[in-house]
């Protein structure tokens, strides 16, 4: 990364990152992420994941005028170098608010291979994706614009195989494909009247702007939650995604029975539970949905293969 993209984003992240909170903003400047980089992805038994070229890794600089002025425009589709920004900005409040990556470097790799092998089939292959388990005892996963997408231990270990693991991942992955998130920066107009931002005026009022449109999306994804149309478009295509990948579709539907199990005890507060649609809707659209794939059941669900990994957290 160049110096002068570094600046600016580390005069965006001082803002939104919580007093003692540094040592992610570190952390990601020295790679924390990129050592979560995806690796070739692994199909479940019997699946062949659709190939797919990585995306070149974009050279970031002017990437915030160029990305903005598309937003300003509104009638382009916002650059993917753009959602990179937006998305590790979001990151590090993420970090923040639901905990610091779990120390485990296999089990981060076998989430992220999971997590590849639906990318590849999803409708949006084609730009790389990065998973993050992180601490939290929140059920909860949600994704970042650009590709980024975090997952809590506590939904993890929860789960009972692979195939609800990437039932939740492929969910994730349709956000970012259907750029659920930039979309709802489209529909509040955060941008409205701000004009063109140059490198120069990042700091300075444009900056602020900035800086309140990225807080403004961590309330859409943290507290609030995305349109419930979103969501449910996103439960659709995630069941989809997971099936052509050779995942037992029902997957996400176990899982959310499960939450529902838990929904009287758990914390609510950031969580699945506050942000997304009644459990009870989503389901009945699932199983719904489910009707599409009756060899359902004959797909993976790998058990023994997740059960080690999930012991770990």
């Amino acid at each position: 990364m160049k110096p002068t993209t570094r600046i600016l984003l580390v005069v965006l992240a001082a803002a939104l990152v919580p007093a003692g909170a540094g040592a992610f903003l570190d952390r990601l400047g020295k790679g924390v992420l990129k050592e979560l980089a995806p690796r070739p992805a692994e199909p479940p038994a019997g699946a062949e994941p659709a190939p797919a070229e990585p995306a070149k890794r974009p050279d970031r600089t002017g990437l915030i005028i160029g990305g903005v002025t598309d937003l300003l425009a509104g009638t382009t589709q916002v650059p993917y170098e753009t959602e990179v920004v937006i998305g590790e900005s979001l990151a590090l409040e993420g970090f923040a608010r639901y905990g610091r990556p779990v120390d485990d470097p296999e089990l981060q790799r076998y989430v992220n291979r999971v997590g590849n092998a639906v990318a590849r089939n999803s409708s949006r292959p084609e730009i790389p994706y990065r998973f993050v388990v992180v601490h939290s005892d929140l059920y909860n996963a949600f994704a970042c614009p650009g590709g980024i997408i975090f997952v809590s231990s506590r939904l993890v270990k929860s789960m009972a195989d692979e195939a609800e693991l990437a039932g939740v991942l492929a969910h994730e992955v349709g956000h970012v494909a259907h750029r659920h998130a930039l979309q709802s920066i489209r529909r509040a107009q955060f941008f409205s009247g701000v004009g063109k931002l140059t490198a120069a005026t990042m700091r300075g009022d444009k900056g602020r702007e900035f800086q309140g449109m990225i807080g403004d999306l961590q309330g859409v994804l943290f507290d609030k939650g995305l349109d419930r149309n979103m969501e449910f478009e996103a439960d659709a295509s995630g069941m989809a995604t997971a099936y052509r990948t050779g995942y037992d579709p029902a997957g996400m539907v176990r899982v959310l029975e499960m939450l529902q199990r838990h929904e009287a005890t758990a914390q609510k507060g950031g969580s699945w539970f506050s942000t997304h649609p009644p459990l009870a809707e989503r389901l009945a659209r699932l199983r719904t949905q489910l009707g599409q794939y009756p060899d359902a059941g004959s797909l993976a669900r790998v058990p023994d293969r997740f059960a080690p990994y999930a012991r770990r957290l």
